[in-house]
């Protein structure tokens, strides 16, 4: 947010306001009441908060600045209550849960308020982490703690986006390798004809198109750690020859026949279920026990809802790191997101914290702000209710910018046309024009047009007019706009 303006003449409530306002990481500026009409005159604000012990001069700032969102502070009597931009009224003391969601009205005010500009995000990039308090993850950190000092083969099992590679890094990077190459390696990703070659390099003339021999990954990730991801994705052949490799620590490149010692620490994963290959004949038994030394379960996110919190947390501190503004989530966001089930799991929840950084950068994030499938609960939208002098000055300034547009266009054409029917008067008339009378006669004509080309049907009419059913019938009442009734 650009601002946060805190109104009060009572400087102990200014102070702590200041410093709830700090600590959400907020920028912030204070005024007393006699003040305050000059600076939102010369400043632009994203909201105010202000103190309802002077309740007369507070609603009177609120009546002169209609285009600015207010948030009310009072003391527990009631004298305030949520209207058009009194967008919120809180009852002192301040709480994390109320504060959050007021500011995320005032921003709601700003986004939805007739003439305004969206504004875009940018991209980012985010990396997942092994982040979290619950027993499931607090239980992997000790399996990765434990197993990282020795040489051990890791068999990590999870299903796709718990963050497995993640994991297998943790293990490496605490490990006595940690100084040596990682190297990662998706065994799904590569057809089996060319996996050997990846795997174990090859020599020159191995086969059509070996102009120059190659190193494999075994030899690139030498004194340090080879990553297989997708292990039971592998072709059978293949197991195979890592089979023999982990058995003796040698393999030969394709197209050679000299053997190469390798020390390399081997830490493999996948979402399969290889207990159930086995007895499909679909992968090895043996290369399976070779592999499972040490295994360690990668939870799914859906069994470790209480981390979403950490994990939202984790994942805007990466995005403001590689600087871009992150996203805040209110509690009733972060109560739907944990109603969700999760099935692209820690991947899918940061593909949608970055498309929501790219949505509302460094806003704060509510319920209806959330794509439908993450929306949980019966909370209702939050609508602005904006005075009626700011809707009706934005549809009077829609309409006569039209109108010119329309003069404009006429006097470009090669050929005289029939002008339209002038819908306001170009030329103020020399006698002068009662303004408001004029504008109701116009309003009044517009009303009627709109309803008698609906049919009378008001909520299509208000939907031609751009303004709420409620809005329009109030409208006819103070008019008194019946329709004519045919004997």
């Amino acid at each position: 947010m650009k601002d946060i303006l805190l109104v009060s003449d009572n400087g102990d409530l200014i102070h702590s306001l200041e410093t709830i306002i700090t600590f959400l990481g907020e920028p912030s500026q204070h005024s007393s009441f006699d003040a305050c009409a000059d600076y939102l005159r010369s400043h632009t604000v994203d909201a105010v908060l202000i103190d309802f012990a002077n309740a007369r001069a507070a609603q009177a700032l609120i009546n002169q600045f209609p285009h600015v969102p207010f948030v009310g502070l009072q003391d527990g009597e009631g004298r305030a209550k949520s209207d058009c931009n009194l967008v919120s009224v809180i009852t002192l003391p301040l709480t994390y849960a109320v504060l959050t969601q007021s500011i995320h009205r005032c921003q709601e005010y700003a986004r939805q308020k007739p003439g305004a500009v969206r504004s875009g995000g940018a991209k980012t990039r985010l990396f997942r982490s092994l982040v979290g308090k619950s027993e499931q993850i607090q239980f992997v950190r000790r399996m990765v703690e434990q197993v990282a000092p020795t040489d051990a083969t890791v068999l990590i099992l999870g299903e796709s986006g718990t963050g497995k590679e993640v994991v297998a890094r943790n293990v490496h990077f605490l490990s006595a390798r940690k100084d040596g190459p990682f190297i990662p390696v998706n065994c799904g990703a590569i057809p089996g004809e060319l996996l050997e070659s990846e795997l174990f390099g090859h020599e020159k003339g191995a086969f059509t198109g070996a102009i120059s021999a190659r190193k494999g990954r075994f030899e690139l990730a030498e004194g340090g750690t080879l990553f297989l991801d997708e292990i039971g994705d592998m072709p059978m052949q293949m197991q195979v020859k890592l089979l023999r490799v982990l058995q003796e620590r040698m393999f030969e490149r394709v197209g050679g026949s000299k053997p190469m010692q390798c020390n390399v620490r081997i830490i493999a994963a996948t979402h399969r279920n290889l207990e159930t290959m086995i007895q499909e004949e679909k992968f090895r038994e043996d290369l399976f026990y070779r592999l499972n030394v040490f295994p360690i379960d990668s939870p799914a996110l859906r069994d470790r809802r209480d981390d979403i919190p950490l994990l939202l947390q984790e994942l805007n501190s990466r995005i403001q790191g590689d600087g871009v503004d992150g996203v805040r989530f209110t509690e009733q966001a972060i109560g739907s997101l944990m109603e969700h089930d999760w099935a692209g799991n820690v991947r899918e929840l940061s593909n949608l914290v970055e498309r929501l950084s790219i949505l509302y950068p460094g806003q704060v994030v509510d319920v209806q702000d959330l794509p439908a499938k993450y929306q949980y609960g019966d909370v209702e939208a939050y609508q602005p209710d904006y005075p009626e002098e700011l809707l009706e000055r934005d549809a009077f300034n829609a309409l006569f910018a039209e109108a010119a547009a329309s003069e404009e266009s006429d006097a470009d054409q090669s050929e005289p046309e029939p002008e339209p029917e002038q819908t306001a008067p170009s030329q103020l008339p020399e006698t002068g024009v009662n303004l408001k009378e004029y504008l109701s006669e116009l309003e009044i004509d517009l009303i009627r047009q709109a309803l008698e080309q609906q049919d009378w049907v008001v909520a299509r009419a208000a939907d031609k007019l751009g303004m709420r059913r409620t809005t329009l019938v109030e409208k006819m009442r103070k008019y008194d706009i019946q329709r004519e009734t045919q004997c």
